[in-house]
């Protein structure tokens, strides 16, 4: 028996997309035991595929323990380096998957809640009209509030509020430092506690981010915002899609280098007018009211 060691270096969202090659991998080598070492080894708790799961911070002996005398096969090859991630040819998981010499069967992201935790999380929650829930912001730099690349603009979510805020109870999903809204609720905490909350919730809007994967993992049909990034690479058949307008402006890319736009969102790359041309709302809303499973273009 072998052990897989299986490196992530990314966020959260990354790590539930691991949960696919995880998938992967265990239908290759189904005897051997698999260690993840990750950022946030919470994403692979009771997941049946992963022996161990360590956070970069606590491998205290892991060499030792792991490596040391032991048959090993590592998986340690970060997939945003390869041509195929950077041309955006297939989406993330097969381009893993074949990075690392394994057959892509459709595998999808999963993420195992318990009972325990549904109880615990869900009777938290008291609310008296059906939950939306929202995410509009994603992390990255702390000291940055909005990136114009993967964020939705705050003009849009002021407007779908105010749709939607007379029937739903909107939980939005965001740290104490990010942009809040009025009539809504904040949904912090563990990412387990929130993923829980999710599963009761109605409508679901979010953009590119760790929510957007979650909801894939959970199986929860959302609606899904683009304009950077591609859902070609990043997304899930299950989410409505909507991408960005056509750009109106041509943007300053000296700082481009693998990437066409930094997904910080850098000032000189915006390639807009202002970010009323980013999406157009009613699209959005429309999305939002009859769930269909389909891409549109915010036109």
């Amino acid at each position: 028996m072998a052990n897989l060691i299986f490196t992530i270096n990314g966020g959260i969202g990354k790590c539930i997309v691991a949960t696919a090659v995880c998938s992967a991998i265990k239908k290759r080598y189904p005897k051997d035991d698999l260690i993840v070492v990750s950022g946030y080894p919470e994403v692979f708790i009771n997941n049946p595929n992963v022996k161990k799961s360590f956070s970069f911070g606590n491998i205290t002996y892991f060499y030792q323990d792991y490596i040391e005398g032991k048959d090993v096969k590592t998986f340690l090859h970060d997939p945003y380096f390869t041509s195929d991630y950077i041309k955006e040819k297939k989406h993330l998981i097969e381009i893993w998957c074949d990075l690392n010499g394994l057959e892509y069967k459709g595998e999808k992201p999963e993420i195992f809640l318990t009972q325990r935790e549904l109880d615990l999380f869900q009777r938290q929650v008291q609310v008296d009209k059906p939950i939306f829930l929202m995410q509009t912001n994603g992390g990255g730099d702390t000291n940055k509030k909005y990136s114009w690349a993967r964020d939705i603009p705050s003009g849009a979510v002021v407007k779908i509020i105010e749709e939607f805020k007379n029937d739903y109870s909107i939980l939005h999903v965001r740290r104490e430092d990010q942009i809040g809204y009025p009539n809504t609720i904040q949904l912090s905490g563990g990412l387990r506690q929130m993923l829980a909350v999710s599963l009761l919730s109605k409508k679901r809007l979010v953009m590119d981010s760790f929510l957007q994967h979650s909801m894939g993992a959970l199986n929860l049909p959302s609606v899904a915002c683009w304009i950077a990034n591609s859902p070609k690479v990043f997304g899930y058949d299950i989410h409505t899609n909507i991408l960005a307008n056509p750009f109106t402006h041509n943007p300053e890319l000296r700082h481009s280098y693998l990437s066409k736009f930094n997904i910080a969102g850098d000032e000189l790359e915006f390639p807009y007018q202002n970010e009323s041309e980013i999406f157009n709302v009613d699209a959005i809303i429309k999305a939002l009211k009859i769930e269909k499973n389909e891409d549109i273009l915010s036109e």
